[in-house]
C-alpha cells in the first residue's frame, strides 16, 4: 500500500486549477480538495501484508510421556501491515493556494501540491494577467459596492448609452496604460516597449498597485452591463469599486452583481475543475495536462524579467 500511494503521490506533484463556486471560501476549496485527495490516495488497493516467521507452541500427546509440548514453525501475516493497526499512510497533504478569490467571487482558483507549493511563489513573482468578466447593475449605490450591500443611493440611469459607456471605459485603460508603462520602468517610444506590448509581456518589474491592461464592454442591456477586465495585483473588491466609479463618471449610480475569474495565466475556464471532479485521478490528470504549458510560462516570464535586469545593471 504505501509504495502504491507513495507512486500516487508522485504523480501529484505541480500546479492545477478548480473552478471555484460562489459562496464558498478559499480555503474552504483548498480543505475540501485536500480531503477528497487523501481519501482517494488511502483507498488504493493494499499489497498482501508482508509474512513473518512464527513458532506456534503445540501441545501432542504421547503414551509415554504424556502430554509434550513442541513448536512448530508457520508464517503468518505481519499484524504491523494489517490497516487498522497501521493507520491510513496519509493523514495531510501540502496544499498552497494562488491568488485568492473572495466569497462572492468565483471562476478560476489555483493550486498546488507537493513541488507545486514552491512554483506558486514563482507564480507570483512572474506578475501574470488575470481577467475577469464583471457584471454591473446601473441604478443604486451600496456601501460595499456590490449588490448585497446595505443600499445609500438610487439614482435614474435614462441617459447612459452604450457609447458613453465605452468611452469611460477607454479613459480606463489608457490610463492605467500610462501606469503599467511606469511600473514597468519602460520608455513608450522605445522599439523594446513596442516588441513587449506586441508580446503582452509588459509587467511590472516588482510589486505594484493594481493595474489594468486592457478593458472591454462584453454587453450592454441597462439597467446590467457587463465587463471583461485583464489585470495585475488586483483584488476582487478592487474590480467591485472600478464598476462603482463608473457609474460615478456617468453621472449615475452602479453596483457589482457577479466578479467571475475566466483566466489566471495560463489556466483558463477549460482547466478548472468542476467540484465533482475534485478527485485523484482528475486533479493528477490535470497537472499533468498543466504541467508544460506552466513550465513554459514561467521560462518565458522570466527569461523577460531576467533580459530586462541585466539591461539595467549595463547601464548603470
Amino acid at each position: 500500500m504505501r509504495a502504491a500511494a507513495a507512486a500516487a503521490g508522485t504523480a501529484l506533484q505541480g500546479l492545477f486549477a478548480v473552478y471555484k463556486p460562489p459562496g464558498m471560501h478559499w480555503r474552504a476549496v483548498r480543505d475540501t480538495v485536500e480531503r477528497h485527495l487523501i481519501k482517494g490516495l488511502n483507498s488504493l488497493q493494499r499489497p498482501e501484508p508482508r509474512q513473518q516467521i512464527c513458532f506456534q507452541p503445540t501441545v501432542s500427546e504421547k503414551e509415554e510421556t504424556g502430554k509434550e509440548l513442541t513448536l512448530t514453525v508457520s508464517r503468518v501475516p505481519m499484524l504491523a501491515d494489517h490497516p487498522l493497526v497501521s493507520g491510513p499512510v496519509f493523514t495531510e497533504l501540502k496544499i498552497g493556494v494562488g491568488d485568492h478569490l473572495d466569497m462572492q467571487s468565483s471562476g478560476v482558483f489555483v493550486l498546488g501540491v507537493g513541488y507545486g507549493t514552491k512554483l506558486l511563489r514563482k507564480w507570483y513573482n512572474a506578475h501574470l494577467t488575470k481577467a475577469y468578466t464583471v457584471t454591473g447593475l446601473f441604478g443604486k449605490a451600496t456601501d460595499d459596492f456590490s449588490d448585497t450591500g446595505k443600499l445609500i443611493e438610487r439614482s435614474t440611469f435614462d441617459h447612459v448609452t452604450q457609447e458613453k459607456l465605452e468611452r469611460i471605459v477607454s479613459v480606463i485603460q489608457g490610463s492605467n496604460h500610462k501606469a503599467l508603462l511606469q511600473w514597468a520602468n519602460l520608455d513608450l517610444k522605445t522599439q523594446e516597449s513596442y516588441e513587449l506590448a506586441v508580446k503582452g509581456l509588459i509587467r511590472p518589474m516588482n510589486k505594484s498597485p493594481p493595474l489594468i491592461t486592457a478593458v472591454r464592454c462584453l454587453r450592454f442591456e441597462p439597467p446590467e452591463f457587463q465587463l471583461e477586465i485583464h489585470c495585475l495585483h488586483e483584488n476582487q473588491q478592487y474590480l467591485r469599486k472600478i464598476v462603482h466609479e463608473i457609474g460615478l463618471e456617468l453621472k449615475t449610480t452602479a453596483v457589482c452583481s457577479q466578479v467571475r475569474r475566466v483566466r489566471d495565466g495560463v489556466f483558463v475556464l477549460d482547466d478548472a475543475l468542476l467540484r465533482t471532479e475534485w478527485d485523484l485521478p482528475n486533479i493528477q490528470r490535470a497537472i499533468l495536462q498543466a504541467k508544460q504549458k506552466v513550465e513554459a510560462e514561467l521560462h518565458n516570464s522570466f527569461a523577460h524579467l531576467n533580459a530586462r535586469v541585466d539591461g539595467e545593471r549595463e547601464q548603470i
